[in-house]
């Protein structure tokens, strides 16, 4: 209990950390990525949102975009062309 507790914390400071500091952004989500395995935990919607599913690649304003299409969200990244859609009401 105390170690998944521990990674959530370290998860999310890498998180705000990532936001702050563009060139380390993907290093810091691949370092979330493994702690959130190595613990057992899967990271939150919030975070899981914030990055490509395909490449692992983190979303800034230059490299991602959003659109609505059919009861969709769909997030088409730019690094790696792949689109992730995402149900909502």
């Amino acid at each position: 209990m105390k170690k998944q507790q521990i990674a959530k914390e370290r998860i999310e400071i890498l998180f705000k950390q990532a936001k702050l500091e563009p060139k380390m952004a993907n290093r810091y989500i691949q370092i979330a990525r493994k702690l959130a395995m190595k613990a057992r935990i899967s990271l939150p919607t919030e975070y899981k949102r914030k990055f490509c599913k395909h490449c692992k690649t983190y979303f800034q304003k230059s490299n991602y975009k959003i659109r609505f299409k059919k009861g969709k969200k769909q997030y088409h990244c730019l690094t790696c062309k792949k689109t992730t859609a995402i149900p909502y009401k």
